[in-house]
């Protein structure tokens, strides 16, 4: 999978959605801060969301449209008034992309409607992100589909069976061009809600490109994510999480965002391939393995026996193994203490 220059797949580093989100807090200096932030962290892609109050949901004060989760850090917020707040405005989204791709990022969005996806064919998004509130929508997947353009869709709120539905439209649409995100929607998330296990298993089950859109505190899980298979891993950031916002409390601040990135490429880099041979970098610590040697001066014709030999460090001498033959055995010449044990000096 390609998003234009960024190749995505196991045999490129993971490639980081840096996620704006609403923690611009309606500042466009803040949010253009933030697309500095991302560049400078080494993240590829800076991630957007397109939409307005009215486009995702109604004004409206009844129980059916106020969040209703203790655990939630928007417990008790009317959802019309939140999507207001954390919006960005569409007016601000030209200048963003414009000085995300100056900086070297590609700058994606999700949209939450048809509207949010004509418009952003305006300005000629290079791929398109699917949440995880809006993964069963598939009149909306469809007009993304339509764009001809990458997919990435997050799988949270979804069983197998429903996943398998929407992975089938996704194909028979998108020409197969898309990813999955393996997603636990609930925010901050706990790491031992993330079953990330599922990534490796999703790939046995899906052909496409999986990865990660995460929502725990910190940068394990993503790491984590590498080593089962994830591509792509997405994460909020933020400038500072002192200054509040709406996503605030599960994004990344700047440093942080700089050590996902570095230690995903780590950790990609660290699975190699299944080797059991010696490593050539490792081949100056052979000297440090165990081997036997003349521990107490001996002269010629001498026995050996667990007084005058030993196995030790350094791994100059007969291996551990022999250690029992040459009990017994007798030496050709004087030996000093410190001689490394060898067939060659021995009856």
């Amino acid at each position: 999978m390609k998003i234009n220059d960024i190749k995505i797949g196991l045999k490129h580093p993971p490639v980081i959605i840096a996620e704006m989100s609403g923690n611009h807090n309606n500042s466009i200096d803040t949010a253009m801060e933030l697309v500095e932030i991302a560049a400078k962290s080494g993240a590829q892609i800076l991630k957007l969301q397109t939409y307005t109050p009215d486009t995702m949901t109604i004004n409206c004060s009844n129980k059916y449209f106020k969040i209703n989760n203790k655990k939630s850090p928007w417990n008790g917020r009317n959802l019309y008034e939140l999507y207001g707040e954390a919006s960005t405005p569409w007016k601000w989204h030209k200048e963003i992309i414009k000085k995300a791709n100056k900086l070297g990022l590609e700058a994606i969005s999700t949209p939450f409607d048809s509207t949010a996806v004509d418009f952003l064919e305006e300005l000629n998004v290079p791929a398109y992100k699917i949440a995880s509130f809006e993964n069963n929508d598939h009149k909306l997947i469809k007009k993304i589909c339509s764009t001809k353009k990458p997919i990435i869709m997050s799988t949270g709120l979804l069983s197998l069976t429903n996943l398998s539905e929407t992975y089938e439209f996704l194909k028979k649409h998108s020409k197969n061009n898309f990813a999955l995100l393996k997603c636990t929607s609930n925010y901050p998330s706990n790491p031992s809600d993330s079953n990330i296990l599922t990534i490796s298993n999703m790939r046995k089950i899906f052909d496409c490109e999986i990865g990660l859109s995460d929502h725990t505190l910190g940068i394990g899980v993503p790491i984590a994510s590498v080593a089962l298979g994830a591509t792509l891993i997405e994460k909020h950031f933020t400038k500072s999480r002192k200054l509040g916002g709406v996503d605030s409390a599960f994004s990344l601040e700047p440093n942080e965002l700089k050590n996902l990135v570095n230690e995903t490429k780590i950790a990609w880099k660290s699975l190699g391939k299944v080797e059991y041979a010696i490593q050539k970098n490792e081949l100056p610590s052979l000297q440090f393995k165990r081997s036997i040697f003349i521990i107490k001066d001996v002269k010629k014709n001498e026995t050996l026996s667990p007084k005058n030999i030993k196995i030790i460090r350094p791994g100059y001498g007969l291996e551990p193994k022999y250690f029992d033959l040459v009990i017994g055995r007798k030496v050709k010449r004087d030996l000093k203490k410190g001689t490394p044990l060898s067939w060659n000096i021995l009856f």
